[in-house]
């Protein structure tokens, strides 16, 4: 372990995993475009995981874009945020990235963020916009973004 952890502060991985909770960012009030985000986490550094997780009632439309745009979809039959949770951790712990990227509104990934930042891991959160932003998930990260969502409802 104190050999993995040396070899990664002489060499730390630059690769980066953007991962988009989909139930949370595609949705009505949200007016988000999915090679926005992908030119987001190109910004970071190479990608090495781009997914973008959703349920079952997911559009065959939202998937077909999606993949057409270089996404690996994630279709879960359970619960969402488990699946992505479990995923962004299991990334930050595989020793290939050195950012990872959450665009999401949603405090449970607030842990998986701190997970990666005790592991030396650059933090960036994405909410879909204003009235998305968690900002218990904001704070956790190292650096946060806000989406300018022109659908955007006041509230």
């Amino acid at each position: 372990m104190f050999e993995s952890l040396l070899e990664r502060v002489r060499s730390p991985p630059t690769g980066v995993a953007l991962v988009v909770d989909g139930p949370n960012v595609f949705r009505e009030e949200f007016d988000v475009d999915l090679d926005e985000l992908r030119g987001l986490g190109r910004a970071e550094g190479p990608l090495v995981a781009s997914r973008l997780y959703v349920n079952e009632h997911a559009t065959p439309g939202l998937i077909q874009a999606a993949e057409a745009r270089g996404f690996e979809v994630v279709v879960t039959s359970g619960d969402v945020d488990v699946r992505l949770a479990v995923d962004a951790t299991a990334l930050v712990t595989s020793e290939r990235i050195g950012t990872l990227v959450v665009v999401s509104r949603d405090t449970d990934f607030k842990p998986v963020l701190e997970r990666a930042r005790v592991d030396g891991i650059e933090t960036l959160a994405v909410a879909p916009g204003t009235y998305g932003r968690s900002d218990a998930l904001q704070n956790a990260a190292d650096r946060a973004i806000t989406l300018d969502t022109s659908d955007e409802t006041d509230g």
